[in-house]
């Protein structure tokens, strides 16, 4: 399980993409696209924040489909691009495993959590953040639970955040040629920018985008790739000839079978959707608890095809690639790269940065959120305007971005194992 657990989790994964050194004009085009509209989508939302619950919460006004792919994009992450294929590349049907488990996590997220989370934190005060609402849930009059909670969430999350700002650098540095620092800079300032400017909004409706480019990109390279191969018929005729064990989702890829407790081990990488915050704050921000249903559809439709997509995506790598490949985790950039033309390679190497944005994002704006609302709310004691606790709110993302880009500068520390070890707790 720790093999799965660097492989789910690494982000480390653009490390000697040298295919893509050689950039063309077209990827350099979509990137820089892609970052102008994520840009102009905080500049859009900065004015429309009036108060701190527009800030953190977007106003409780998220439509059905913002919050579903919002959630389900800053769930999935760069995770959904790389690991999870990487997995599969592999360890075959084995994943198959992972999938069922994150499928069956996030219906249950959505059916038993959303609609309740969604209800009682406005009933309860309106709360804004969930330490806020243990506190009022709970009675807990001395905050101990508020304050515990908000330092876990600061801790483990600027951790969190600082991987994502590393993926970011990994792959602006692969791709343009530039030093890892300066990548780590560009990379942190754009997430920032819109987050500081636009807040919950701005995040939601750049994770709209964001996971709209990763369904298409694992949507699209399964079937290019299939079609490479020959057609889905001879696709699975020659897997089950040459490799019929990567299509046995009871056995590894070396023929031996899973035991029940590795089955179930794989497949509760699904609980931890349950204590996400990042995911959760959807929830609490749909624009009503009728809503949620719709949310609900949408984001399992995206969930399973997403992750189907992602399995067949590393079982095509594998097929396809006559050699092993030197990195599992960059079968779908090999792919890229291989199966489809330079101007359609940079619009789908554009969606690994948009996945990994989509949770960097959120990560920075729930850890900040904790930050006004829990931890200085708490000590200041005081009532203040919305313009000053939107103002705290701001300065919070720049200081938890400071202090997970300060952590970020060593992309070879055990960061990342950390935030595995953190997911599955």
């Amino acid at each position: 399980m720790d093999k799965a657990i660097r492989i789910l989790f690494q982000i480390d994964y653009i490390n000697s993409m040298s295919m893509i050194q050689n950039n063309s004009l077209s990827t350099i085009i979509s990137f820089a696209a892609y970052l102008l509209v994520m840009i102009l989508i905080g500049i859009y939302f900065y004015r429309k924040n009036k108060s701190l619950d527009d800030y953190l919460l977007a106003g409780r006004g998220l439509n059905s489909w913002v919050a579903s792919m919002s959630a389900q994009a800053s769930d999935m992450s760069g995770w959904l691009l790389m690991g999870l294929p990487g997995y599969a590349y592999i360890a075959g049907m084995e994943a198959f495993w992972i999938a069922l488990g994150l499928a069956i996590g996030t219906y249950i997220n959505w059916k038993w959590i959303a609609k309740p989370l969604r209800v009682y934190t406005e009933v309860s005060g309106n709360s804004l953040t969930l330490p806020d609402f243990f506190e009022k849930r709970f009675s807990d009059k001395n905050k101990i639970i508020r304050i515990l909670s908000a330092l876990m969430i600061l801790g483990f999350f600027m951790i969190y955040t600082s991987s994502g700002f590393v993926a970011g650098a990994k792959l602006f540095t692969e791709i343009f040629g530039i030093s890892y620092t300066t990548a780590l800079t560009i990379s942190a300032l754009i997430i920032v920018s819109y987050t500081f400017l636009g807040g919950f909004n701005a995040v939601s409706w750049t994770d709209l985008i964001q996971g709209t480019m990763m369904f298409f990109a694992i949507v699209l390279i399964p079937v290019i790739g299939i079609k490479t191969l020959g057609g889905w018929d001879i696709f699975l005729k020659d897997l089950k000839t040459d490799s019929p064990e990567m299509l046995n989702i009871f056995t590894s890829n070396t023929g031996e079978k899973l035991s029940i407790i590795g089955i179930i081990s794989l497949s509760a990488w699904g609980l931890g959707y349950f204590g996400q915050p990042h995911i959760l704050a959807r929830f609490m921000a749909i624009k009503n608890a009728s809503a949620v249903k719709k949310s609900r559809i949408i984001a399992i439709i995206w969930v399973l095809i997403c992750l189907s997509g992602a399995l067949i995506v590393g079982v095509i790598g594998y097929q396809y690639f006559s050699a092993p490949l030197a990195d599992e985790e960059r079968v779908f950039i090999n792919l890229v790269t291989n199966l489809t033309p330079s101007w359609l390679s940079g619009i789908l190497l554009a969606a690994i940065l948009a996945a990994v944005m989509s949770t960097a994002d959120s990560q920075l704006l729930v850890t900040s959120s904790s930050v006004t609302e829990d931890i200085y709310k708490t000590i200041v004691r005081k009532k203040l305007s919305s313009k000053h606790l939107i103002t705290i709110s701001r300065l919070a993302v720049i200081l938890v971005a400071l202090i997970s880009y300060c952590i970020a500068l060593n992309p070879d520390s055990s960061v990342l194992e950390l935030v595995a070890y953190a997911w599955a707790g």
